[in-house]
């Protein structure tokens, strides 16, 4: 019995060292279960060391509310006219990062919030549960909401 649980503390030990040695990169869920985003190196260093664009969704709705699919949603919500027509899929969802001392934080980016059709500036961290710590804002990170990421893997 005194084995088990030893084995279990070390294992679940070894577990969250292996996601903080991963850091932000991966594939993250977002708060409200409807997407799923990849995060890594941007393919243009101008971005910022991070960047992160929608892999996947989960019963996403067209503007009537009819769920469609995935590879058919667009970002119809989008305060710019110009971009209403592309495929949700592969768009870029945060950017910009600046990074910190912290190899698992980053400042002063920017996040698309395709449900309202905005961006805000916006932190990251990496939390010791594993989690990601996003922060949007207007302003000031004072003025803003605060989600938290699932990694898929």
């Amino acid at each position: 019995m005194k084995k088990a649980l030893v084995l279990s503390v070390v294992l679940g030990l070894l577990a969250s060292t292996a996601s903080a040695q991963q850091g932000v990169a991966g594939t993250w869920l977002s708060a409200s279960g409807v997407a799923q985003i990849k995060i890594g190196p941007c393919p243009d260093a101008a971005n910022g060391p991070i960047c992160g664009f929608v892999s996947n969704l989960i019963n996403p709705k067209g503007p009537d509310g009819q769920v469609v699919a995935p590879d058919v949603a667009n970002d119809y919500r989008n305060e710019n006219p110009a971009l209403r027509s592309r495929k949700v899929i592969g768009m870029p969802l945060i950017w910009g990062f600046k990074a910190t001392s912290d190899p698992n934080t980053f400042e002063d980016g920017k996040i698309y919030n395709g449900e309202d059709g905005k961006t805000y500036s916006a932190n990251i961290s990496l939390q010791p549960d594993g989690k990601l710590r996003l922060r949007g804002y207007v302003g000031t990170p004072m003025f803003g909401q605060t989600q938290l990421w699932t990694r898929v893997n």
